[in-house]
């Protein structure tokens, strides 16, 4: 199944908001673009969504990751009591020994929805599945300064030598594209940025413009991982997510024509 792009059906109705539109849609898994740039007042609107906690996060923000955590969340909370069926203060949020949320529904836990959030930008990304384990990044075409130092920190040997035969903006797009991969899949299996990015390298096809793969990662059990590009002209972004046990499944989302990377 392919993935469905902004602008056609896919997602429902009430996914939508003020500032938060359908992105893409297939088998169970929806993600959702929220517009991260300025404007007083849905800020304002988003703030009210805010429980007491957050808002004290909030304020320990500078003006910019501030607007875009009150976007990002007032959307999140807005779809989660969709789904859930709650009201906006029956539902909190809880951690993971490594930061990743999961929602709290008055005062118990639920799994009963999948989700994970990432903003880069003035975009933000928000995925949510019915069952499985799921990850998101999204990061905007931004020139890094010490781009090879990163390259190295987070990059494995074949990645390396591929990025180092590329220059300019062409290199500069393969290496977000790849991290939101491995970015994706780090907060999928949620480890984040504990994740020891060198010591695993994305699948071959997508390094060289497939957009939809799988990784078996080197964690108890073996999970199969399947990776999509769901990037843009505007941003690199990944998807991560749990394979199906049966191996006759197809994937949740795929579309696997080459993509110039």
């Amino acid at each position: 199944m392919t993935t469905v792009v902004q602008g056609r059906p896919g997602l429902a109705a009430p996914l939508a908001g003020d500032w938060w539109k359908p992105f893409a849609s297939s088998g169970g898994i929806d993600v959702v673009h929220v517009d991260l740039a300025p404007n007083a007042d849905r800020e304002a609107l988003a703030f009210d969504w805010l429980d007491r906690s957050e808002r004290e996060s909030w304020q320990r923000y500078v003006p910019t990751p501030r607007r875009r955590f009150a976007l990002c969340r007032a959307a999140l909370r807005a779809i989660l009591c969709d789904l859930l069926g709650c009201r906006n203060e029956e539902l909190s949020f809880g951690a993971s020994r490594y930061g990743k949320p999961y929602a709290v529904v008055d005062g118990t836990p639920t799994d009963a929805v999948s989700f994970n959030v990432s903003h880069g930008g003035g975009h933000g990304l928000i995925a949510v599945a019915s069952a499985g384990r799921i990850g998101v990044d999204v990061e905007e075409f931004v020139p890094q300064r010490h781009l090879h130092l990163i390259i190295d920190a987070v990059m494995g040997p074949e990645e390396r030598d591929e990025l180092a035969a590329l220059d300019g903006p062409r290199k500069l797009r393969r290496f977000y594209r790849l991290w939101t991969f491995k970015e994706a899949l780090s907060k999928a299996i949620g480890t984040g940025l504990a994740t020891e990015f060198t010591q695993f390298q994305i699948p071959t096809g997508l390094r060289r413009g497939d957009t939809f793969g799988t990784l078996t990662f080197p964690a108890p059990g073996g999970v199969t991982w399947a990776l999509e590009d769901i990037g843009d002209e505007r941003f690199a972004a990944a998807l991560a997510y749990e394979m199906p046990a049966s191996t006759g499944e197809r994937p949740l989302m795929a579309d696997v024509n080459a993509r110039d990377a």
